[in-house]
């Protein structure tokens, strides 16, 4: 499983619109809606890098309200509690 992040300019008048038509495409897990340099993110997983290439500029771009985006493919997931767990490997306790 292939999990990008994107980065979404959109038009400020159809932000919440914008998001909801990406949240509903097919690979799309969640969308957020931020503040800073970009207006949404969207957390893609999807099998292949093919259905990647296809979502982004087919789908996503092609969403009334998109104005530019900016895709990070994710390499490694890290979370609290994996990181706790890999503090504790090797350590034994008396």
């Amino acid at each position: 499983m292939i999990t990008a992040i994107v980065l979404i300019s959109a038009a400020a008048d159809r932000i919440p619109e914008t998001a909801q038509e990406i949240a509903d495409i097919d690979g799309v897990s969640q969308v957020y809606s931020c503040a800073g340099d970009v207006d949404l993110i969207a957390i893609v997983r999807v099998a292949s890098h093919e259905d990647l290439a296809a979502l982004i500029p087919a789908k996503i771009s092609k969403v009334d309200g998109v104005v530019n985006t900016d895709t990070h493919i994710a390499f490694r997931s890290y979370s609290s509690a994996d990181t706790g767990t890999a503090f504790e490997l090797g350590i034994e306790s008396a």
